[in-house]
């Protein structure tokens, strides 16, 4: 029996959410939308089996075909990087983390990291979480005029503190990672580099964003935002040690059997990143970008760090209205049909769940064929809904006009 026949609510939920994604416009940076090759591998019987261990040591029997899927996805993910080695079994960018972690530092060793705030992860030593648990994390600072990377910020308080490692890769940060001067700065004081890539993957994948190799000592990413893969994790070195420390600090260290119908389709997702067309995507990704930063500032939205070099933007919505929150403006552009997600700014006097500010990014809208012109329509209809953020009928207006304009624009196929 098919879903429909076995669970009609969750079938129709599921539709249902597929006909959201088609009538709105995706601008989450961490979002994107797979091919139908993505989706179908990962809807297979590759679920129904346990594989814990690697290719080759596994701790079941019949793991033959699971072996050659996880060969293809670990050789296609050192190919698409040009690195030595990669482990794809991490179930997520947080799991990547956490093992990375394991494997570079002792519990109790310190680390620096640009802070949640900031632009950083939450597994980058937000309190709460494993990384500050088990870690000790500090932060080094953006410069205040710039809003960019304070190398100066970064050397001192490397000096200062010696860490084990420095953690460079963000969440929220429009710029090019200068990955030469991190390790540069972390050779002076004998601490290893890690570089969480997980939101510039697939830029860097195809070059157009510059790689953290040779620079890191591990590079962290997951596998969807610009790589347009399944959700998961990877881990990728050059260094031997390092390589066999990473794949126990996985398995055993912190999971189990890995998800072998998800690596199968992170191995899909890397036959596609491998072709010269996803060169192109990506580069498309950063010019619509740019085209959207533009639009917005001549609407009168201020940019965070002015602008935007890669597939996302930071927008302190104060400077258009100063009422306006990124909870508001979120919940108004979703009943206007497009999606994005509060964010802080630096130094955001408002609290994470209110926000002064919108983070907003083009890899999902770039898959569905948009290009710069459309970028500006875009612009458009954000503007005119945080405008009109109060009056339902004009939100309802253009929530109907976007979902025309999303019918020029099919999903991936």
């Amino acid at each position: 029996m098919n879903l429909a026949q076995t669970d009609p609510k969750i079938a129709e939920l599921i539709r249902l959410e597929q006909q959201r994604q088609e009538s709105t416009l995706e601008l989450i940076a961490s979002e994107n939308h797979v091919s139908t090759a993505v989706l179908e591998a990962a809807g297979t019987v590759l679920t129904n089996k346990y594989a814990e261990g690697y290719p080759g040591a596994r701790y079941y029997g019949g793991c033959g075909f699971y072996d050659q899927i996880e060969n293809l996805a670990i050789d296609r993910a050192k190919q698409l990087f040009g690195c030595g080695f990669a482990n794809v079994q991490p179930h997520s960018g947080a799991n990547a983390n956490l093992s990375a972690f394991m494997a570079m530092m002792q519990p109790g060793d310190r680390f620096i990291s640009l802070n949640l705030a900031s632009g950083g992860h939450l597994s980058h030593g937000m309190k709460l979480n494993t990384s500050a648990i088990f870690y000790k994390p500090d932060h080094y600072e953006l410069d205040p005029k710039t809003e960019q990377i304070d190398f100066n910020s970064v050397r001192a308080k490397a000096k200062e503190l010696k860490p084990k490692m420095i953690l460079c890769g963000y969440s929220a940060y429009a710029r090019t990672i200068d990955f030469a001067k991190f390790r540069e700065i972390a050779d002076e004081v004998g601490a290893l580099v890690m570089a969480d890539i997980a939101h510039i993957a697939g830029l860097v994948a195809t070059g157009t964003h510059p790689s953290p190799f040779p620079h890191a000592h591990v590079v962290t990413t997951t596998t969807h935002k610009t790589l347009r893969g399944p959700r998961g994790g990877l881990i990728l070195t050059n260094d031997p040690d390092l390589a066999k420390a990473i794949n126990r600090s996985v398995f055993p260290g912190t999971q189990g059997g890995p998800l072998m119908h998800i690596i199968a389709a992170k191995a899909v997702a890397f036959g596609e990143a491998l072709r010269p067309e996803f060169k192109t995507y990506c580069t498309q990704i950063i010019k619509n970008a740019k085209a959207l930063a533009a639009r917005l500032q001549q609407h009168g939205y201020r940019l965070v760090s002015g602008g935007t070099d890669n597939h996302l933007m930071l927008i302190d919505l104060r400077a258009r209205n100063e009422s306006l929150t990124g909870a508001d403006a979120e919940k108004a552009l979703e009943a206007a049909g497009i999606i994005t997600n509060k964010n802080g700014v630096p130094n955001d006097p408002r609290p994470p769940k209110v926000t002064s500010g919108l983070r907003l990014g083009a890899p999902a809208v770039t898959t569905r064929g948009l290009k710069e012109a459309d970028m500006t329509k875009v612009a458009d209809f954000l503007d005119a809904a945080l405008i009109g953020k109060s009056d339902p009928a004009v939100l309802e207006k253009i929530r109907k006009e976007v979902a025309e304009f999303c019918k020029k624009f099919p999903m991936p196929h």
